[in-house]
């Protein structure tokens, strides 16, 4: 009499392995090695209007306080002996092509962020560490990029890892280390984590990443509202399950633009719009795809952020529809203070999964109103 084989042993799940990848001051660097006689000078990546802000600085630079985001003139308050120099995408693009070509030649899995930085799923991988060792060899010897970082078991751990020992950092640790290197660090310090919500846990008291650990998730509900709670004790324990999205594709396109001096006139706004509708719908065509989602972005001079949008019926690259529609929605939102930031988006493509049939009419009224309305949200 036959007998049943028995039930094969459930195999233990792998061990997750993610490393962040982030190139060092990468535009900065890329300057650099373009003009290798400012080596060893505080040197600033930033635009020349009045409202421009710092694109990246060398570790020189970043010694007198000056750091990515931050007013342009601030910086050269801080540093006046700085080399200025105007940012270069073309340069940096290129660059950034040769670096992650050379990691992909030895990583399948990543994920990009940006020109400079990357995750990659190493589970499974032999030696990951030096796998990894050997891939910042590369970059560095084939480009004279230098790549800092971060491993985990999740892309929180690895993000937070990658900034540790900059320049040319290595840095791998597990979930309960991170738990306690981290805990006197500020929250904000953890991704996820804005300034804003940093602030509101400031007025709760909760100074440290260790305090938040500690914090009741019910409470930090009552005090922040939904289930903000559990999401950031969370986040304070290094909890994170997020995938490496190896094929993430992009969900729409958009064209801002911040004036030098704040904008009032209703027909140099609109002008403006019309402008920035052609832009996405150059790069809508030069990527063979059309969206029938239209929406505008405007930040008020007070920093008042409003978005606003619409569904069509039928699927559009035409500039002169996306920019028709654009106009539309300002004219409806009439910006009752001058404006800062104009921008316009196009989403929902035809391509992406599980797209919806197109809206009824009463949808596409209820579409037309504001998606988002806040003070200082950066969109």
């Amino acid at each position: 009499m036959a007998h049943p084989a028995p039930a094969p042993a459930e195999q233990p799940a792998r061990k997750r392995v993610i490393a962040h990848l982030d190139c060092d001051a990468f535009y900065a660097t890329v300057e650099l090695l373009r003009r290798p006689e400012l080596r060893g000078r505080p040197v600033i990546v930033a635009g020349g209007g009045p409202r421009a802000v710092v694109t990246t600085a060398s570790y020189e630079a970043r010694r007198y306080g000056v750091g990515s985001a931050m007013p342009a003139a601030h910086a050269r308050r801080l540093c006046p002996q700085a080399v200025v120099i105007p940012p270069d995408f073309e340069a940096y693009r290129a660059s950034s092509r040769a670096v992650w070509d050379i990691v992909g030649e030895r990583l399948d899995r990543l994920q990009h962020l940006g020109l400079d930085e990357a995750y990659a799923d190493l589970t499974g991988v032999a030696i990951p560490l030096r796998v990894l060792r050997e891939v910042v060899a590369a970059v560095r010897e084939q480009t004279g990029i230098q790549v800092s970082v971060g491993v985990g078991p999740s892309r929180l751990v690895a993000k937070c890892c990658s900034d540790l020992g900059k320049p040319a950092g290595f840095v791998a640790m597990g979930r309960e280390e991170a738990c306690g290197r981290f805990a006197g660090f500020s929250p904000s310090r953890l991704p996820g984590i804005g300034p804003k919500t940093a602030e509101r846990l400031l007025e709760l008291g909760i100074v440290t990443v260790g305090e938040l650990q500690r914090a009741d998730p019910d409470a930090l509900n009552v005090r922040l509202g939904g289930r903000t709670g559990a999401y950031l004790v969370g986040r304070a324990h290094f909890h994170d399950d997020s995938p490496v999205e190896t094929a993430r594709a992009a969900k729409s396109r958009s064209s801002e633009t911040t004036f030098d001096a704040d904008v009032a006139d209703p027909a140099e706004l609109e002008a403006v719009v019309r402008r920035l509708a052609r832009e996405v719908c150059d790069g809508l065509r030069r990527r063979g795809r059309r969206g029938r989602t239209i929406a505008i972005k405007v930040r008020l001079d007070d920093w008042t952020t409003v978005t606003r949008a619409r569904t069509i019926d039928s699927f559009t690259d035409d500039a002169q529809v996306v920019g028709a529609l654009a106009v539309a929605l300002l004219r409806a939102f009439a910006p009752p203070r001058p404006v800062r930031l104009l921008g316009v988006r196009v989403a929902g493509f035809e391509d992406a999964e599980g797209e919806p049939s197109p809206p009824s009419a009463a949808a596409r009224n209820q579409l037309a109103l504001p998606l988002a309305l806040g003070r200082g949200d950066a969109g």
